[in-house]
């Protein structure tokens, strides 16, 4: 049997074929050095001094070891026990090791806390590049880092509970314990905003916040009710809005009592999701559960509008960061992979496909680090009202355009990997089923838009703020001056302004984007940007650019190996 079997395999007809025309898989790279585009971003808004960090971290998420994680992380859901073996309560979601492993790499580097930490010029750009890089590994992690980072503004609003919980919030560590926050010296933190009822309209919320003992910022209150949408159910703490007699509040409620009891917060199933499956999301109810006032009674929309503005921020990071996956991933292929005679980076029509993605990256990033810029500079001095405003209109209108674009993008990128795309064995499905979870995370499409019209009605200084930036660049490309003066003659007519919100931020989001780019003064991409996005063509699919751009310039900027 043996002998005959060693005939076979000997047999040169038996070998039915070998492996080749196959592209190398894209790990062993530095995700930050081989990033031009995100590079220059980092050095052009003021983080130059943590391109040491960065490039480790780039080092670290590219390598096969971490890029690993991510995917065993996605292919072992978190898991859901509401009692323990001898039937108590215990509402605990496990965890694959590898998601505990990217957790401490985002925790340990300070991914949540550094801008807080140590506030200078480029901190807030520095800490988003550091996200762009991990969220490319793994979306759903990111959600409990956005949230613990996120959360600092809210809290910090009331002295007494930022006494208390931010040192354990900003330290740089992870401590995934299902103890008591009071037992342990790293914390993170959740959100719970959303009920059945109402989604988006949270003054719909029917959860109700009674005072224990005496009322106000930072006193005790017992909260009965439910929230639809709760991620990262294994937080520390939760920042939950509910009803108190003078109207919808903000409370910290942590899921452990200071006694050590377990607070009454029960899980009563995580949503199966499509796409952002290593984080669990939770419907929860609240059973008489205690929490702490955040900031005045009455006042929890604009109590944990603090908090949102940053995970607001951190889904333009984390789709532009899709977007920058996905097309690393379609050039390493198109690079190893021939077809007709030639590569398939070589042929003139998937590079005109290739360049088109490389340019939708290169406006998102540009468009986010310039709000990262803003973030920094209002945090520093929040007398700076340029940079205050700028946020105002850039954070909806940002968070509108970049997520929304990023599903078809990573469809697009998706097909240049053929049959080898649709298969979980490797990423692209997943960037796929990911695109579209940023765009209803912390409001839908409608519902920036709308803000972005609610900013203009409540302070029309943001608009003559949005135009101050644009006309930074004014003579810089001629185009680009016709689009911002349509831009403007849209405004100057609000008439049936909700109906028309969603082209009117479109419009905004795009000479943003332009304007970025002529600042940046890559000629080559922003030539390309605006002939494209700006120019007569329209509704239009990607890989339809002009003739005559650079697309070798901008192959070079989208090649994860460029540099190595």
């Amino acid at each position: 049997m043996n002998a005959k079997h060693d005939t076979l395999k000997a047999d040169p007809l038996a070998q039915t074929h070998e492996v080749f025309n196959q592209a190398r898989a894209l790990e062993d790279y530095n995700a930050y050095d081989n990033d031009t585009a995100l590079r220059e971003a980092v050095g052009r808004h003021g983080a130059g001094w943590a391109e040491d960090a960065l490039s480790a971290h780039g080092a670290r998420t590219g390598s096969a070891e971490v890029i690993e994680w991510g995917f065993l992380a996605n292919e072992h859901k978190p898991q859901f026990s509401s009692h323990d073996r001898q039937g108590y309560r215990v509402d605990l979601v496990k965890y694959h090791e590898s998601y505990h492993r990217l957790m401490a790499l985002g925790l340990e580097s300070g991914m949540h806390s550094s801008p807080w930490s140590n506030p200078k010029p480029g901190a807030h750009v520095a800490r988003a590049a550091q996200s762009y890089l991990q969220a490319q590994v793994d979306a759903g992690h990111g959600c409990p880092l956005t949230m613990t980072f996120a959360s600092v503004p809210s809290i910090s609003l009331t002295p007494s509970l930022a006494k208390e919980w931010l040192p354990k919030i900003l330290n740089n560590a992870y401590d995934p314990r299902n103890v008591p926050h009071t037992e342990k010296q790293a914390l993170t933190i959740g959100m719970g905003m959303t009920e059945k009822q109402g989604g988006s309209d949270v003054r719909a919320n029917t959860t109700v916040a009674t005072a224990i003992g005496n009322e106000g910022p930072g006193e005790a209150y017992e909260l009965v009710g439910h929230k639809w949408f709760t991620s990262a159910p294994m937080c520390d703490a939760f920042l939950v809005l509910a009803q108190t007699q003078s109207g919808l509040s903000c409370f910290l409620v942590p899921r452990w009592r200071p006694d050590g009891s377990k607070n009454p917060i029960q899980v009563q199933r995580l949503k199966n999701k499509m796409g952002n499956v290593s984080n669990a999301s939770s419907e929860i109810e609240l059973r008489g559960a205690l929490g702490w006032l955040v900031g005045e009674e009455g006042r929890g929309v604009p109590a944990i509008i603090e908090m949102v503005a940053m995970t607001r921020f951190d889904c333009m990071i984390g789709s532009a960061s899709g977007q920058r996956q996905a097309v690393a991933q379609a050039v390493n292929h198109a690079a190893g992979r021939a077809a007709f005679g030639k590569t398939l980076l070589d042929q003139p029509l998937m590079r005109n496909v290739l360049a088109d993605l490389q340019l939708e990256v290169e406006g998102s990033l540009a468009i986010a680090m310039r709000m990262g810029e803003a973030l920094d500079q209002s945090t520093l001095d929040p007398s700076n009202s340029h940079e205050s405003l700028l946020l105002r209109l850039g954070l909806p209108a940002g968070k509108y355009w970049i997520c929304k674009r990023t599903p078809f993008h990573a469809y697009e990128a998706m097909e240049c990997l053929g049959g080898n795309g649709v298969t979980e064995d490797f990423i692209m499905a997943r960037l796929y089923r990911e695109a579209p979870i940023n765009a209803i995370w912390e409001g839908s499409g409608n519902v920036q838009a709308l803000d972005m019209l609610r900013a203009l009605g409540k302070t029309p200084a943001v608009l003559d703020t949005w135009f101050a930036e644009l006309a930074k660049t004014r003579g810089g490309d001629a185009r680009l001056d016709k689009a911002v003066d349509a831009l403007k003659r849209e405004f100057s007519d609000m008439d049936e302004a909700e109906y028309r919100a969603r082209d009117i931020v479109d419009r905004v989001s795009l000479t943003m984007q332009a304007s970025q780019l002529v600042a940046a003064g890559n000629q080559s991409v922003a030539e390309a940007f605006i002939a494209s996005r700006l120019g007569e063509h329209g509704d239009r699919n990607y890989g339809t650019l002009p003739r005559g751009m650079d697309l070798s310039g901008i192959l070079a900027r989208a090649n994860p190996w460029e540099g190595n």
